[in-house]
């Protein structure tokens, strides 16, 4: 029987520091019948992050001549899953604050058939090392998804989430600076089941983050609008199983 595959990629800018400890750590055995391949899709780095990428294993890689953005480079590796052949992908930052060993538990309602679309909580688990202000941050932006989608999120800007192929395929993410909102009211709007999942998370120790306050605002918030703005088309409900089989058998 052909083994279903999981495809992790990580978006990178500048991470040679941390990008092979991520993939060090990403699980090449997750689930009996899979095969896992691990894809960095790099944003123009100026540094060894695709030597430090290629020595720790991985065997995809995709190079921007130039730094794109992280929407750009997220839009990329969800469309070179595709192209890989992915059955799920997962998507975890590049900079070694996410549990890449808890990719399973995070791909699991995917593989299990609860969910289109899942993000890695760190507001539902564990958190260690954040400072307020990017407490505060991640509580407004996540609480304007929540507003605008009218359900329950706790944790809208994750950096490891996993997506269907069908959610990989549909996915539009609009802008090219972020994609953290944008892709998850694009996917909702659309009628992809989305779902939470409890993940250990611990701030970063080399590096800094590319997001700056004004920057993020000014562009993150335009792109919200117009996400919101634009019609989607809703994605066809999957017919329930016991009526696939009646319909694949014939009868009445």
């Amino acid at each position: 029987m052909d083994k279903k595959k999981l495809v992790v990629f990580l978006p990178a800018h500048n991470e040679e520091g941390n990008i092979g400890k991520v993939i060090a750590r990403i699980p090449r055995t997750p689930h009996p019948g899979w095969q896992v391949e691990v894809l960095v899709i790099d944003d123009g780095s100026t540094d060894g992050t695709v030597k430090e990428a290629r020595a720790a294993g991985a065997e995809h890689i995709v190079s921007h001549a130039r730094n794109r953005g992280l929407g750009a480079a997220v839009r990329e590796g969800l469309a070179s899953c595709v192209r890989l052949g992915a059955d799920i992908g997962l998507m975890i930052d590049a900079d070694n604050e996410y549990p890449a060993e808890e990719i399973p538990i995070v791909i699991a309602p995917i593989w299990e058939g609860r969910a289109d679309y899942t993000m890695g909580s760190r507001f539902k688990g564990v958190i260690r090392g954040m400072k307020l202000h990017r407490r505060l941050g991640n509580y407004c932006f996540t609480m304007l998804q929540a507003l605008l989608l009218r359900r329950m999120i706790w944790d809208g800007q994750s950096g490891m989430r996993g997506f269907s192929r069908a959610a990989m395929e549909r996915a539009e993410i609009i802008h090219d600076y972020n994609y953290a909102q944008v892709l998850t009211l694009n996917l909702v709007r659309q009628g992809f089941r989305m779902e939470e999942v409890p993940i250990t998370y611990q701030v970063r120790e080399h590096g800094e983050s590319f997001i700056k306050f004004n920057k993020y605002m000014t562009n993150v918030l335009p792109a919200v609008w117009k996400e919101m703005r634009r019609p989607v088309s809703r994605k066809r409900a999957a017919a329930p199983k016991k009526a696939q089989a009646v319909a694949m058998s014939g009868e009445k």
